[in-house]
């Protein structure tokens, strides 16, 4: 190794439905929409991330608007690897080099993944100049984001909801014993807000229209005790054509998003019911912890404590939690040989 551990560089990538987050010596480096402009003519990719998040809903023929992961797994192969190669390229400190290093990378995968979609991301990293690829799994990263000691003969039960997938699992001495990964997620409750909107208002909304309506004003219940302020929403009037404004309150989310939501709920107490006793009864001294950006519903958090009766902790910063374990993991290595996948 030597000499090369000198042009190695090391990063920590999560790859995910919404958001691609890079982390290169501590520090966040890319925290984008998972998203690709691409020219239909020439086939180049004009825009990634936020430039590419402004223009979706918004395009003309010639121009196409890509989210080349799905579910957590990677839909679309070539826009994905173009995507993470303009993403490494645009790393500060990557710039300055006179050639591109070889990587060192540590990406993290949903714990529901097959074996032809695992090959996908490493086959991805290893086109971008990965060299070393670990790969390791989601609910895994979220805890150590969350600053857990997951090597403990303990149990933690982490929830993580990110676009495309929920990830619960149950973890103890560095292994996952019990997880399950429904496809329900921040994707699921966006397209919820667009039928609500339909069907109830007449009011047909673009994606980004309903993704800012649930960071604004969504909720998991109807009684918040704090609640936020009503919202005025644009869209097209199904009925006349015309372009229309209407007044949204959090109550109505509640109700567009609640058959999701309990899907999440059955998950999470289907997980439950497969622990082994011992792991249990550690969970109810512990309790749930929630990453990734679904947790910052509001008022989520409590309807699952409800139903669960245990306490629920939101991790802080959720939407980086996974990205920060990922982060960790690549830096005690051999700390955590055991639990990534070469």
């Amino acid at each position: 190794m030597g000499f090369f551990d000198f042009l190695t560089e090391e990063i920590a990538i999560d790859l995910g439905t919404a958001n691609t987050l890079i982390i290169h010596n501590d520090k966040v480096v890319v925290d984008s929409p998972s998203i690709v402009a691409r020219d239909r003519i020439s086939g180049k990719i004009i825009a990634v991330g936020k430039e590419a998040n402004m223009m979706q809903g918004k395009t003309h023929e010639n121009i196409k608007t890509i989210r080349p992961l799905k579910d957590g797994v990677i839909a679309d192969f070539d826009a994905s690897e173009k995507m993470l190669m303009m993403f490494i390229k645009n790393i500060p400190a990557l710039k300055k080099k006179w050639f591109p290093p070889a990587l060192r990378l540590v990406i993290c995968i949903p714990s529901g993944i097959t074996e032809v979609e695992m090959r996908a991301v490493k086959e991805s990293a290893e086109r971008v100049n990965g060299k070393e690829v670990y790969l390791i799994h989601e609910p895994m990263a979220a805890a150590i984001g969350i600053g857990l000691d997951i090597m403990q003969p303990k149990g933690n039960m982490i929830v993580d909801i990110g676009g495309g997938t929920t990830e619960i699992a149950v973890i103890a001495l560095g292994g996952i014993v019990c997880d399950k990964s429904v496809k329900i997620a921040g994707d699921v409750f966006t397209n919820d807000i667009i039928y609500y909107m339909r069907t109830q208002h007449n009011l047909y909304v673009g994606e980004s229209t309903a993704e800012n309506i649930k960071i604004t004003i969504g909720s998991a219940t109807e009684d918040l005790q704090t609640p936020p302020d009503e919202m005025s929403v644009q869209g097209r009037d199904l009925l006349t054509g015309k372009p229309k404004q209407v007044q949204i309150s959090y109550r109505e989310i509640a109700k567009a998003l609640d058959k999701s939501i309990l899907r999440v709920e059955d998950a999470v107490m289907e997980t439950l019911s497969q622990t082994p006793p011992e792991l249990a009864a550690d969970i109810y001294n512990t309790g749930i912890y929630l990453a990734g950006g679904g947790s910052m519903l509001r008022g989520l958090d409590r309807r699952l404590s409800q139903k669960t009766d245990l306490p629920v902790y939101i991790a802080e910063d959720p939407l980086r939690a996974v990205v920060r374990g990922t982060g960790i993991a690549l830096k005690n290595l051999e700390r955590y040989k055991s639990i990534l996948i070469k």
